[in-house]
This record gives structure tokens, sequence and C-alpha cells, in this order.
């Protein structure tokens, strides 16, 4: 067993009857998503799945797994994803598969947020080996860009088989690599201000629980005693 499929399957024992489920988008929470159909076909467990990109709605209802709205399903119990870094105060960078609008508004209406991921994904400071993704709309984007330049990054369009990558949304998205973020809170409040921006993949008191993989087990990291903003 990898080291993602042991984090998955730690992660979807928190699952119970009638819960709605987030489904988190990439590599670990697609595995997430095969076992939860697993649950779902061979053990008659009964959810409904709130998908957070076209590519996990797609693996959700191969899988078995009869998928909801979030318009319906306003209150989702856990979401299940996956993340790209994971700092101390388990604050996450996400997007690099290109999702994390969906992902943030699933996260934001989620009771529980569980994040999967291998040892390597530990990091001390956010942006220490990912860049930070920043979807912006195609309109004027080279005049986003710009502005996002002068936050201290040095910002490159996302580019997918030699031509721009698009997001589920009809966005772009640009990589942005900082040298140091010390602030990360403030930063994703700076990004979000800068006309032409959709959102960011920095995902500040979000999660609540990450499962981490290693070859020795998992262990789980949880948020103590922070309330977390929510979508009501």
């Amino acid at each position: 067993m990898n080291l993602k499929e042991k984090a998955a399957r730690e992660a979807v024992k928190y699952i119970e009857d009638d819960m709605v489920v987030g489904l988190g988008s990439g590599s670990t929470a697609t595995i997430a998503i095969r076992l939860i159909g697993e649950m779902v076909q061979q053990a008659g467990m009964k959810i409904v799945g709130i998908p957070t990109s076209k590519e996990s709605e797609s693996i959700g209802r191969s899988a078995g797994i009869p998928i909801g709205e979030l318009k319906a399903h306003t209150s989702i119990d856990i979401t299940i994803d996956g993340a790209d870094e994971v700092d101390p105060d388990l604050n996450l960078t996400k997007g690099l598969g290109g999702a994390l609008v969906r992902e943030k508004i699933v996260a934001a209406s989620t009771n529980v947020e569980i994040i999967v991921v291998d040892e390597s994904k530990i990091v001390e400071r956010l942006g220490q080996k990912s860049p930070i993704p920043v979807e912006i709309i195609k309109f004027s984007h080279e005049a986003t860009m710009h502005k996002l330049e002068k936050l201290g990054c040095t910002p490159q369009l996302r580019l997918k088989d030699g031509d721009r990558f698009v997001t589920d949304n009809g966005n772009y998205i640009a990589d942005c690599r900082f040298v140091i973020i010390d602030d990360p809170k403030k930063l994703d409040m700076d990004i979000n201000l800068i006309p032409g921006v959709v959102d960011n993949g920095l995902f500040i008191g979000l999660a609540d629980k990450v499962i981490v993989a290693s070859k020795s087990g998992t262990r789980i990291l949880e948020r103590q005693g922070i309330m977390k903003p929510r979508i009501t």
C-alpha cells in the first residue's frame, strides 16, 4: 500500500451513513473517492457526494456515489481533500490541480475538513515548495498579473500541453512564486483585493484534520480551539 492510499484509508473511516461528503480533487482525493464508492456499492452506505471539480464529479459518478449540489446541501458534514503544502498551523497551499476555487467554496461549507497528504507535503512555511496558484479572469489578465507582481512574487501563467490552462470556471491560473511568505493570512487578503482575481490557493484556517502518511505509518494533526470561517 502506497502512502497516498494509507492516508485515504484513514480518512474514509470518519464517514458515516446519511452524511453529505465533499469529494476533493487530486491524486490522493481520487483514491478516497474510489474507497467511498466501495463503501456505497459494497457496504450499502448512504451518502451524498459534493464534488470540488468536474473531474471529481466524474470519478464519483463512476464509483457509484450519488452526486448532489451545494444549493441543495449547503452544510457538508465531511470533505476529504488533498493539499500541496501544509504548514505548522494547518494552513494549506492548494491548486496545483487547478480546482482551488471550487475546493475553497466546498471547504468553507464543510463542518470537518480532512486533508490527506504524504509527509513530503509538510513544510515550515507556505510557498516553500509550491507556488501560490491564483485564479484570474481572462480579460486583461496581463494587468492582473502585473498587480500580483507588485506583491513581491514572480507570476507565471500556467500552461498545459503548450496552451494556456483553463479552469473548470473558464479562467486562467497564475502560479506565483514568493521568496518568503511571512504572513499567509495577510497575503491571502491582499491577493484577493486585486481586481481580476477570483481567488487564490492559500487555504487559511479551513483544515480541521490533516492525515499524514509516512513509511512508518500515519499520524493525525488537528486544529485546536480555532473557529474557522463558514459560508451559511
